[in-house]
């Protein structure tokens, strides 16, 4: 018979939990209409959920269409916005309800304050996902002027490119979802080619980097793991690779119609988990759906 544990730690992170309570207060306490500028979490089942309360995502490219909002209400998620887009709501009419993450917040301060210390021969540098609506927020405290890299490669590229070797400080931060271990090895790296002309500054979620560990040990303690996270969530992916090199039988699904029989045996001990978007009532439909397939 399988047996089907789900992770005491996976589910929304403090940023998230905070950013729902308050669409649903707004939601249940009158409001008809919520709009949010983006998903308010990368997890397509809990957006489609708050949708039916009245959520409405925007994205930024609607704020230069939008007419006059006056008497609207607009939701700033966990992930945060450029500085720029606080004028352009308020001059809408919008009223703001901002719920960016105090991590995330600490962080534009500190990448701000590095910024406006910097003189035109230094550089700051983030490892984050292009385009990712928390590093699009960093780089807009620096004036759009942080150069952003995913990984190695593209690190290396910019090492070969020469501009580091021209600069007169290195500011190194994180997107706070980033892997510890990764950033860590890319810390590693700038220094063997910046010395102490870099400065590190130490910007992953401290939840995150613990869920790492835990994760780890969660995966290796099953037969397989189900990691359930939205398609767009880039702490997903980070996550689910982590538990993929701590059990080589882990599949990751969006939803439940992702399920597939064959991936069990009726012995199978079954751990479920997620990302920080992944919504606590999803983990357990998932592990309820795997209990009843045999």
């Amino acid at each position: 018979m399988i047996r089907v544990q789900i992770d005491a730690h996976s589910g929304f992170c403090g940023g998230v939990i905070k950013a729902i309570n308050a669409a649903e207060s707004f939601l249940s306490g009158g409001g008809k209409k919520l709009f949010c500028l983006g998903s308010i979490v990368h997890n397509e089942e809990e957006v489609a959920r708050l949708g039916a309360m009245g959520l409405v995502p925007i994205d930024l490219d609607d704020l230069e269409t939008l007419p006059d909002m006056t008497g609207e209400t607009l939701l700033i998620r966990a992930h945060g916005v450029p500085p720029y887009i606080y004028d352009i709501a308020r001059k809408l009419g919008f009223r703001i309800i901002d719920c960016t993450c105090p991590v995330v917040l600490k962080l534009q301060q500190d990448i701000k304050a590095a910024y406006d210390s910097c003189n035109s021969n230094d550089k700051v540098l983030i490892f984050g996902r292009i385009g990712h609506p928390e590093v699009l927020g960093l780089v807009g405290h620096t004036d759009g002027n942080a150069i952003v890299f995913e990984n190695e490669n593209q690190l290396e590229d910019i090492i070969s490119s020469g501009i580091l070797d021209k600069a007169d400080k290195v500011e190194f931060f994180s997107q706070t979802t980033k892997s510890p271990v990764q950033f860590a090895a890319l810390s590693e790296r700038l220094a063997e080619v910046c010395g102490d002309r870099l400065r590190v500054h130490q910007t992953v979620c401290s939840q995150v980097a613990s869920r790492h560990e835990e994760l780890a040990t969660f995966a290796r303690s099953h037969d397989v793991i189900v990691f359930v996270s939205g398609k767009s969530s880039s702490n997903g992916r980070v996550l689910c690779d982590l538990c993929n090199s701590a059990n080589f039988r882990t599949y990751h699904i969006s939803t439940l119609d992702d399920l597939q029989s064959v991936w069990f045996r009726p012995d199978d001990f079954v751990g479920v988990c997620g990302a920080t978007s992944t919504p606590r009532w999803l983990l357990e439909r998932v592990a309820t759906a795997i209990e009843n397939l045999h």
